[in-house]
Formats: structure tokens, sequence, C-alpha cells
């Protein structure tokens, strides 16, 4: 294994350590964490999910990926269908895009009226204020990734059978809108910063350098998550250990493992 390999696993070792520290104390604060993911197509949003959520209790965080708005959600405040996904006392919640949509994707690909855009614009402070205002931490962040590598990414998905279905439609028709994006990506942060919601861009132009530097900035933005768990005391069992005796009712899955 390289040497990178090997400090990117230890590093991931050590965090997944404090993560646990940190679902811990959501658990016992009562505390509620919503953490956005914003970037490119390809920037890297999914793995660090799934980096984050490796070591947790599956009942203790939530993630948000949102699929385009059915015709009724269309009609409705556009908001509405983000809040049904906060979380309630002790929650994480992470968005794989988020509201953030309509400041990006949407304009972007024409997927919004320009009213429509300049509302959303002018609403968001607001609507994130009342959010902070009742006490959830709210952290932002941007995955910068150079067109370049975006690229490689693209060209890898689509040599993969096992990624191919990463690669979207919008997918490939953003790879021309790269200069727009980014455009569209300065004024949201421009208009959007606030000391309350601030927003913060990781480099991910190596994903897993990203990840960890990612993972180390939101673990320094929670008031506490030193919380430890201690370590559980086994008694031991009473007689030698039992063999699993299944009724000859169920059907056993047959053993299609070769021996090494």
């Amino acid at each position: 294994m390289a040497k990178k390999d090997k400090g990117y696993r230890r590093a991931m070792e050590e965090l997944q350590i404090e993560l646990a520290g940190l679902h811990r104390w959501l658990h016992h604060s009562g505390q509620r964490l919503v953490v956005v993911f914003e970037g490119r197509d390809a920037a890297g949003k999914g793995g660090t999910i799934k980096a984050i959520t490796q070591s947790m209790d599956t009942r203790g965080y939530r993630i948000a990926s949102l699929p385009k708005p059915s015709e009724t959600e269309a009609t409705q405040w556009y908001f509405q269908r983000y809040v049904a996904h906060l979380p309630s006392a002790g929650e994480l919640v992470l968005f794989d895009r988020s509201w953030y949509n309509r400041a990006v994707v949407e304009p972007a690909m024409g997927f919004c009226t320009r009213a429509q855009y300049k509302s959303f614009m002018a609403a968001v402070p607001a609507f994130e204020k009342l959010l902070t205002d009742d006490g959830i931490i709210l952290l932002k962040y941007w995955l910068a990734v150079d067109q370049k590598q975006q690229e490689e990414r693209f060209a890898e998905r689509a040599e993969d059978p096992l990624k191919r279905w990463k690669l979207s439609p919008n997918d490939l028709a953003s790879r021309e809108k790269y200069d727009e994006i980014g455009d569209l990506r300065d004024v949201m942060i421009d208009r959007t910063h606030r000391p309350n919601a601030p927003w913060f861009v990781v480099d991910y132009n190596d994903q897993k350098r990203g990840r960890v530097n990612l993972i180390r900035h939101l673990l320094e933005q929670v008031p506490r998550h030193d919380v430890s768990i201690p370590e559980p005391k086994l008694p031991k069992l009473k007689g030698k250990p039992k063999t699993e005796h299944v009724t000859s009712k169920a059907l056993w899955v047959p053993d299609t493992c070769g021996d090494d």
C-alpha cells in the first residue's frame, strides 16, 4: 500500500472515532446539526457523506438527497420539501445538494425562471436565520474541483460499469457550463454568506485530502464532540457456546464461496 494511502487510512480511522463522539454528543445534548454539501458534478459529495456516516449508528443521522420535485411539490413554497428533512433533537442531517439547487443548478440548466431565482436569492438568508435562531447548527460546504479533474472523473464513470449510474444527462449537459456554474456559485456565496451560516470552500481536486480536510473542519465547528463511548464489559457465558439450530422449514442459502 502506498504511503499516501496509509496516511489517509490512518487519518480516517482517527476521524471516525471523533465522528462517533460527535454523534454521541448530539444524542446526549439534543442538538441538531445540518451539513449542506454543494459543488460541481463529480466533486465528491457522495463519497464524503459515506465517509462521515461509515461508523455512525444509522438511527442518529439521515441523508437527504431529493429527486426532481413532483407536480404537487413544484406548486409549493420552495423551501417546503426541504423543511420536512430538517433534524429532530439529537439528529444529524446531511444534504447531498440542498435548497441551493435554485442558486446554481436550476438557473444554469434552465430549470427555473429568472423571477424564481431572484425570489430565492432574496429569501434564503432569512430562511437560514430562522433555522439558526431556532438552535440548528448549519454548516455549508462547496467542494471545488478544476475542470480537468472533473473531466477525468466523468471519463472514469463512463468506463466503469459500476459507476455509470452516476453519470446523468444533467452531468453531461453541465460540462458545457463550467464557467456559468462558477459565476452562479460566486453570486450565491456573495449573497448568502452570513455569520450565522457561512460558506466554506474545500479543495477537492484530490478527493482523499478533501475528505480529511472537510471532516476535520466540520468537527472543529461543533462546540463539543469529545463524548467518549464507554467500553462495555462482557460477562462470561454460562456453559459452552451453542450452535445455531434452525427449524427444517427454513431453506438454507447454498455456500458458493470456494475455500482459499
